[in-house]
């Protein structure tokens, strides 16, 4: 399977967060808690130049209320959310939290990366209910 692929949006920004995930994997392997991948992913992510935040925030609204804050392991480049896992076994639950946080973020494309597993699973994810944002008000990165 090719990582960049035309019809995707984002793709090659995707395929190098991919890459670099599978060289985290490849050094680490699996059975480390999850915030052991954060944080090699972020030192591989800078490595490569590709600008993220990590536990990016944002509040969670229900009719106009609010109701709780979320935060997503990485926002790349403003664009991309990431959400990390090391489980043995993905489950329903987690494609739904990683669609949800690209509808609480209104952002168009997400990756749900799994590093429990012998080998590295990910999905990339479109969000279908993307609404364009106004001018100013962006998702960009901050400083790390």
């Amino acid at each position: 399977m090719a990582l960049v692929e035309d019809k995707y949006k984002y793709s090659a920004l995707t395929a190098r967060i991919i890459k670099a995930a599978m060289t985290v994997h490849g050094k680490l392997g699996n059975g480390f808690q999850e915030v052991i991948y954060q944080r090699a992913l972020a030192i591989e992510l800078k490595e490569e130049a590709v600008a993220f935040e990590r536990e990016r925030e944002i509040e969670i609204f229900y009719r106009e209320k609010k109701i709780g804050k979320r935060r997503v392991d990485f926002l790349v480049e403003g664009k991309v959310s990431v959400e990390i896992k090391a489980l043995t076994k993905l489950e329903p639950v987690h494609y739904a939290q990683a669609i949800n946080y690209l509808e609480a973020f209104n952002l168009e494309v997400g990756l749900l990366i799994n590093f429990g597993y012998t080998s590295l699973e990910f999905k990339r994810f479109s969000n279908h209910k993307f609404r364009n944002n106004q001018e100013g008000d962006s998702l960009s990165p901050q400083s790390n």
